[in-house]
């Protein structure tokens, strides 16, 4: 019996087939999982270049355009080069009692700094003014 089993057909290699079928689909999941965390950065970019710029905004002195200046600078600080291409700074005091900056960057495809995604991320973030 064990001689006519080992005439038919193996199953030698199957594992191997099994295993390049998979792969694009396993590669295909990475690079998603990879997009995705590249998306959720940004958003944590934009919200941290947002409240420091507020902060820096509400403490400044010397009227309005040094509150700016100090508050896109604060901003523009702690972010990674691939991110401050087409970096949107809306900075302004106008409410009362509070200092408002509203950061916006772009989403990278795949590689920051090469390119982009169409759609913009925003971060705002507002500071209590101290003067």
């Amino acid at each position: 019996m064990s001689g006519l089993r080992s005439r038919g057909r193996s199953d030698r290699g199957q594992t191997a087939i099994e295993f390049v079928g998979v792969t694009p689909l396993i590669i295909l999941l990475l690079v998603a999982l990879w997009q995705c965390a590249l998306i959720g950065y940004t958003f944590v970019l934009a919200g941290n270049a947002a409240d420091m710029g507020a902060r820096a905004g509400s403490g400044a002195e010397g009227g309005s355009q040094a509150q700016k200046r100090a508050c896109e600078q604060a901003a523009r600080e702690d972010l990674p080069v691939a991110w401050t291409e087409g970096v949107g700074y809306a900075c302004n005091g106008n409410e009362p009692g509070l200092y408002r900056a509203t950061i916006t960057l772009n989403v990278p495809v795949m590689v920051p700094g090469v390119l982009n995604f169409p759609f913009p991320v925003d971060g705002d973030a507002a500071s209590v003014k101290e003067n």
